[in-house]
C-alpha cells in the first residue's frame, strides 16, 4: 500500500516536464509557425523538421546506445526513393513511364523492381520497412561479430558512400546524379498549391512529435536502461545473461525506420531526392546536429538538428565555399568542449557556480588549535 506524502516523485516531475514540452512544441508547430512564417519559410521549416526526425533516431542509437551511426543517409535515401518512385509513377499515370526514363533510358516498359511501387500501400510500407530490413541484415552481420567503436562508424560511412555511388551509376532507372525530380503530386494533392504544402508541413510536424514520443517511451523503459548498460559496459551485460547484440540491434533498426520515414516525408516537402542528399556528407550532418544539441537528450538532438539545418541554409548563402569547414569545426568544438551538447550547458554552468561558492575550510595549524 502506497501512502500519499504530498510530494511528487522524480518520474512524475519528469512526465510533467515532458507533457509541458510536448504541449509547447505542438503550439509552436501547429499554431505559431503557420501564422508567423511565410509559405516559403514554412516549407524550409518542414525540411528542417525532417532532419530533426533523423536526429531522434541518432539520439537513440548513438546517444543512448553508443553507436556512432555515420550511415543514416542510406536509410534516409531508401525511404525517400521509395516514396519518390511511387509519386513519379502516380504523376506519369497508369501504364506510363516516368519522365526521366524517356530522357535517359532505353527501356520500353517499367523495370520489374519499380512495379510494386505502383501500389500506395506497398510504397508507404516500404518507406519504413525497407530501411529497417537493411538495418537488420547489416546489424546482425556487424553486432554478432562485435564490431563497434570507430570500426562501426567507418563501416556505416562506407555503406552510405557505396549506396550513393550505386544510385549515380543507375541513371536509366534512378535518375543518376539528378535523382528523382519535379515531383508534382502527393497522393492526389498538387504540391504547387500552398494549401497542400501546408498540409504536408502539418503531416511532418505530427510525425516528428510521434517519433519523439516513441523514442522517449523507449528511453525511459526497461529496454532503455539496458541499452545504456550495454553502452557503458557491454561485457557485464553479457555476464548477466543478456545478448548485447540484440539490444543494440533494436535501437539501430528503430533509428533506421525513423530515418526512412524522414526521407519519405522529405520528398513531398522539397520535391526531389538525389544521391547528393544521402551520401557521406548528409550522414555526417545528421550526426553533427545531434552532437551540437546534445546526443543524449531528445529535445537537445531535435533543437540541434534544427539549428544546424538553419545555419547551413543561412551561412551557405554567405560562405558557399567555406560552409563545410564551419560545419566540421562546429562538430569538433562540440565534442571537445561540450561533449553533452547545448542541452548540457545549463548543468555545466550550475556545477561551476556551485564549485565557486563551496570554498574549502581553512586549515588550522595544530599548535594554534591547541
Amino acid at each position: 500500500m502506497t501512502v500519499p506524502t504530498g510530494r511528487t516523485t522524480v518520474p512524475e516531475r519528469r512526465s510533467a516536464r515532458a507533457a509541458a514540452g510536448f504541449a509547447g512544441a505542438a503550439v509552436l508547430l501547429f499554431a505559431v509557425a503557420p501564422v508567423v512564417l511565410s509559405d516559403f519559410r514554412l516549407g524550409l521549416l518542414a525540411k528542417y523538421l525532417c532532419m530533426a526526425m533523423v536526429a531522434v533516431g541518432v539520439c537513440l542509437a548513438w546517444g543512448r546506445g553508443g553507436m556512432l551511426t555515420l550511415g543514416q543517409g542510406v536509410f534516409f535515401g531508401l525511404g525517400g526513393y521509395a516514396m519518390a518512385m511511387h509519386l513519379k509513377l502516380a504523376d506519369a499515370g497508369p501504364g506510363n513511364l516516368p519522365d526521366f526514363m524517356h530522357l535517359y533510358g532505353t527501356a520500353t516498359e517499367l523495370p520489374w523492381w519499380w512495379k510494386p511501387f505502383e501500389s500506395p500501400v506497398f510504397a508507404l510500407a516500404a518507406t519504413v520497412l525497407l530501411p529497417m530490413a537493411v538495418a537488420t541484415v547489416l546489424g546482425l552481420f556487424v553486432f554478432r561479430r562485435r564490431v563497434r567503436g570507430a570500426y562501426f562508424a567507418i563501416l556505416s560511412q562506407a555503406l552510405a558512400s557505396a549506396f550513393a555511388i550505386w544510385l549515380v551509376g543507375q541513371q536509366a532507372t534512378t535518375g543518376g546524379t539528378n535523382g528523382l525530380t519535379d515531383i508534382q503530386g502527393f497522393f492526389g494533392y498538387a504540391l504547387d498549391d500552398p494549401v497542400n504544402q501546408r498540409m504536408v508541413y502539418f503531416v511532418i510536424a505530427a510525425a516528428l512529435l510521434l517519433l519523439i514520443a516513441l523514442a522517449r517511451q523507449l528511453v525511459h523503459s526497461r529496454y532503455g536502461e539496458l541499452l545504456v548498460a550495454v553502452r557503458d559496459s557491454e561485457e557485464r551485460v553479457r555476464f548477466l545473461g543478456y545478448d548485447p547484440a540484440n539490444v543494440k540491434l533494436v535501437a539501430y533498426v528503430v533509428a533506421a525506420g525513423m530515418a526512412g520515414l524522414a526521407g519519405a516525408l522529405f520528398v513531398p516537402a522539397v520535391g526531389i531526392i538525389s544521391p547528393a542528399l544521402i551520401g557521406i556528407v548528409p550522414s555526417i550532418e545528421f550526426v553533427i546536429g545531434a552532437a551540437v544539441g546534445g546526443r543524449a537528450s531528445l529535445a537537445g538532438a531535435v533543437l540541434g538538428a534544427l539549428a544546424v539545418a538553419w545555419a547551413k541554409t543561412a551561412l551557405s548563402e554567405e560562405f558557399p565555399a567555406a560552409w563545410t569547414y564551419f560545419q566540421g569545426l562546429l562538430f569538433v568544438v562540440a565534442l571537445a568542449f561540450l561533449p553533452g551538447g547545448l542541452a548540457s550547458l545549463a548543468g555545466v554552468v550550475r556545477r561551476r557556480r556551485s564549485a565557486r561558492t563551496e570554498q574549502p575550510a581553512p586549515v588550522v595549524p595544530v599548535g594554534e588549535a591547541a
